[in-house]
């Protein structure tokens, strides 16, 4: 017996954070019976419906690595009709994934998918502090009193930032890593010191980069890579 969003989130219909909110939503029944309640356990055994759809075991673990143009969404559907990442994946792929964390509308790079729900899970919890590194365009002076600022952390609406590592590459680009989630944080924190990302590009994520694939194409992840990015969030 597994706890019901563990079972979702390992037979790929989604990431274990979704399954949860499902759950609390009403959308999962157990042999007929609507669960409300996380922590309930089942086993694949019974007849589990998910969202009107009946659960399969899904055992082929896909992993890619997307470089995502601006314009699109970072969600496997959106209700609003606009584009999305999985969209870019063509008509000739028809499996199940979803993007591990977010890149907002605006925002290119790097971003993986996957169908891999624990593996998801560990790669946003904040406990296990996955790097991600951007390189932004600024408009507004840069200054090193403003660089050191995000070093140390900012005050945000949401809290204080964790300290981050930031370079200045030319007068106006700044790469800086975080190993937060917050929701539009890089954009955010700039704000915060007063300047404005005018152009955002996510180049690393969790040891990975962005070579040899171009602006809104992929590749599937290697073995090693998949054993790496495993590592990291073990």
């Amino acid at each position: 017996m597994e706890r019901l969003q563990k079972i979702i989130a390992q037979s790929g219909f989604c990431s274990r954070r979704a399954a949860e909110k499902l759950i609390l939503d009403g959308k999962v029944s157990v042999d007929g019976k609507i669960i409300k309640k996380l922590g309930t356990k089942a086993d694949f055994n019974q007849k589990i419906i998910v969202d009107g759809k009946i659960l399969a075991s899904n055992t082929k673990k896909i992993y890619l690595l997307l470089n995502k143009p601006r314009g699109y969404v970072s969600t496997a559907h959106d209700d609003r009709n606009r584009k999305t990442v999985i969209d870019l994946l063509g008509k000739n792929f028809h499996e199940r994934v979803w993007p591990v964390g977010r890149l907002d509308f605006d925002s290119e790079g790097l971003l993986i998918l996957t169908n891999d729900g624990d593996l998801t899970n560990s790669l946003i919890h904040p406990r296990f502090e996955i790097k991600k590194t951007y390189r932004a365009k600024i408009s507004g002076e840069i200054t090193e009193k403003k660089l050191n600022r995000l070093r140390e952390g900012v005050e945000l609406d949401d809290g204080l930032t964790a300290p981050a590592e930031i370079c200045l590459i030319d007068k106006n680009i700044v790469e800086i890593t975080i190993h937060e989630g917050r929701n539009r944080q890089i954009r955010r924190m700039f704000a915060a010191v007063g300047c404005e990302v005018k152009k955002l590009r996510r180049i690393k994520f969790a040891g990975l980069n962005l070579d040899g694939v171009p602006l809104g194409k992929f590749r599937a992840l290697t073995d090693e890579e998949i054993s790496r990015l495993k590592g990291e969030s073990a």
